[in-house]
């Protein structure tokens, strides 16, 4: 039996829209809605934010936020490493993308010589870095974190010597060295990137499964294929952004994009996925219920989680 916790990480400030840290509540109102006792199994661990620095003003502008999201993911590296030490299984709900990289960072850092595969459910390839961002958001940051990436062979920003402080103090989290390579990344349903992204996807052999393979391979085939791609790792973590899904459904997140997962397809997905031995975290993340006035993100988004962590449940 797998032994679940639930980590909520309220953080917003790397996110370009103002409201991802109420995600974490908007599931809990939808399994109130649909009479679940999902929360009543699980005690969570709330994970300090740094949501004030936004009423300090951001100083940053190729990395906004910096200092305050250099906090959060230090507090997120040391919950989840502390979680994977006591071998439990992390269900992490956060608010805005940037904090995978914390959450990636514990898993590394509790076991430091087991290889990490991750598997990027999301419209985004959040590869970007100060030297290429083109919003100076955060939430496309993530995965260049992990994998130490400056990418600045295709930089089109001059990012302040304060941010380059803060952004190499953040790489470093979990120790001077990356906690993934990018060939260990696997991503479902990306179709939202620049060409600085474009450039590192080609030159790692990132595999991206695009929303038609996922149609016409089937949502197991494109399960199986995306483990079998990660087969060297010895632990694979999932991360699931709500905006994968079609934009006519993902309404209530920041950065809805056309051509997305259908919810039947996202849901068999994470829970085909999570079935794999090797799993040993799933997040999800995006949820914001500011941009959706019937909750009808969070109540998809619960249907996912609930029916994943039942699968995670069923199959240990």
């Amino acid at each position: 039996m797998r032994k679940i916790k639930l980590v909520e990480v309220r953080s917003e400030i790397a996110a370009g829209t103002r409201g991802a840290s109420l995600g974490v509540d908007a599931l809990k109102i939808a399994s109130l809605d649909k009479k679940s006792n999902f929360f009543t199994q699980f005690d969570p661990i709330n994970v300090p934010d740094a949501n004030s620095f936004l009423w300090k003003g951001n100083k940053f502008p190729h990395a906004k936020y910096i200092d305050g999201v250099y906090q959060v993911l230090k507090n997120v590296y040391s919950t989840i490493e502390s979680l994977r030490l006591e071998k439990k299984f992390p269900i992490v709900l956060a608010g805005d993308h940037s904090t995978a990289a914390g959450t990636i960072m514990g898993i590394k850092g509790a076991h430091p010589e087991k290889r990490l595969g991750v598997i990027w459910i999301d419209a985004h390839a959040d590869l970007h870095t100060p030297y290429t961002t083109p919003s100076g958001n955060m939430h496309g940051m993530p995965l260049a974190m992990v994998t130490q990436l400056d990418n600045k062979e295709c930089q089109v920003n001059t990012p302040s010597a304060e941010t380059i402080t803060y952004w190499e103090k953040i790489k470093k989290i979990g120790g001077d060295h990356p906690k993934i390579y990018p060939k260990d990344i696997v991503f479902i349903s990306v179709r939202d990137t620049e060409s600085p992204e474009d450039q590192l996807i080609s030159k790692n052999g990132i595999k991206n499964f695009s929303t038609a393979e996922v149609r016409s391979l089937g949502v197991s085939k494109v399960a199986q294929q995306a483990l079998e791609i990660l087969k060297d790792c010895e632990q694979i973590y999932i991360s699931f952004d709500v905006d994968s899904l079609d934009s006519s459904i993902s309404v209530g997140t920041g950065t809805p994009v056309p051509d997305g997962l259908t919810v039947e397809e996202a849901i068999q997905l994470n829970a085909e996925l999570i079935k794999d031995k090797r799993v040993c975290c799933w997040e999800i993340v995006e949820v914001n219920p500011t941009l959706d006035t019937e909750n009808t993100m969070a109540e998809i988004a619960f249907e996912v989680l609930e029916i994943t962590t039942n699968s995670l449940v069923d199959n240990f």
